[in-house]
């Protein structure tokens, strides 16, 4: 039993590990895509704002230790982006 609680607690830490590592890749889909001129003329300048400040959260969430909302709200972005 023990065994297996150490087992889960081991695949825990790293997956949220795998999560710290997934943000800087978001961002960096987000800033590449909005320095696009094709992919931001598809978008309108709202939608753009918004995700800038999603993007921007993001990274905030990133940097507090709470991955889970920054990824999510780094895959909000990039759904409104089309990427």
């Amino acid at each position: 039993m023990i065994k297996k609680l150490l087992i889960a607690l081991a695949a825990m830490l790293f997956s949220a590990s795998a999560w710290a590592h997934m943000c800087p890749t978001l961002m960096g889909d987000i800033d590449q895509a909005l320095e696009d001129d094709a992919t931001a003329a598809e978008v309108d300048e709202s939608s753009l704002e918004e995700v800038r400040d999603l993007r921007a959260r993001g990274e905030e969430a990133h940097q507090a230790g709470d991955h889970d909302e920054s990824v999510a709200l780094l895959e909000e972005a990039k759904e409104k982006l089309g990427i």
